[in-house]
Order: structure tokens, then C-alpha cells, then sequence
């Protein structure tokens, strides 16, 4: 592929997620977390306990907007802070049940939305198309 048509590529594969990301956004409702308050909540789901520099570093934020989302996020009782064993100074963050339990009612409207969209779209062979480009979006993403 020549470098102008995998810029094409890239400019249409960035716009087609974009639309797709806005669409999911669209369910959000006023008063519930930011994307960037799931996002994060999400990470210490996935990762377990962390502390905040290494969830910043993950996020691709500043520790300071990590700090103030967590702070958020903690007087929400969606994570709870505890000390560092190793050094009492650093606070270790982790998604409390609660946290757990909103982000599942989220993944599952989410996923339903998807799921619903998926079936009504596209063909079986078509479905089967885009469950093998899912490892490389995953490869891509990692690259970015």
C-alpha cells in the first residue's frame, strides 16, 4: 500500500471510530461519570489496585487530572485509597464494589447497544469479517 493510501486508510479508520465512540457517548445521561472518569475507573477494574502514577501513566493523563478524577471518583465511593505498603507517602487507588457494579450496568448497555446495532447491520459472514480485524485493532491500539 502506497504511503497516500495508507494515510487514507488511517484518516478513514480514525473517523469511523471517532463516529462509533460518539454514537456509545450519546447514552450518557447528565450526572453520570465523565469518559474519562469510566476510563479511569475501568483501568483499576482491569488492573486491580494502583497507584495514581501509574494510572495516570496508563490514561495518558496528567497526574494532576488523574488526581482530581480519583478525588471524584472516591467521594463517589466508586474507589477507595489506601496506603502503600512500601511507601506510606503513595496511595494505592482500587475500584470498590460499588464502582464494580456500575461499570458492569454500563459495559451491559453498552454491549447490548452493540450487540443490537451488530445484528440489525451486518451479515453473518460480514460479523465473522470484523471478529477477525478485533486482534488487529488490539495490535494497533497498543502502537498508538
Amino acid at each position: 500500500m502506497t504511503g497516500p493510501e495508507l494515510n487514507q486508510v488511517g484518516n478513514d479508520l480514525r473517523v469511523v471510530l471517532g463516529r462509533i465512540v460518539r454514537r456509545l457517548r450519546q447514552g450518557h445521561q447528565s450526572g453520570e461519570l465523565t469518559l474519562s472518569e469510566l476510563s479511569v475507573l475501568s483501568r483499576l477494574d482491569r488492573g486491580g489496585t494502583l497507584p495514581a502514577g501509574d494510572v495516570a501513566e496508563a490514561e495518558g493523563i496528567s497526574p494532576q487530572a488523574t488526581s482530581t478524577i480519583l478525588a471524584t471518583l472516591e467521594r463517589q465511593g466508586l474507589v477507595s485509597r489506601d496506603a502503600d505498603a512500601d511507601d506510606g507517602r503513595r496511595a494505592r487507588m482500587s475500584a470498590t464494589p460499588a464502582g464494580r457494579t456500575l461499570l458492569a450496568g454500563r459495559r451491559s448497555l453498552n454491549a447490548r447497544r452493540m450487540t443490537d446495532a451488530l445484528h440489525e447491520a451486518l451479515t453473518q459472514d460480514e460479523l465473522r469479517q470484523l471478529a477477525e480485524v478485533i486482534p488487529l485493532l488490539e495490535r494497533l491500539v497498543n502502537r498508538l
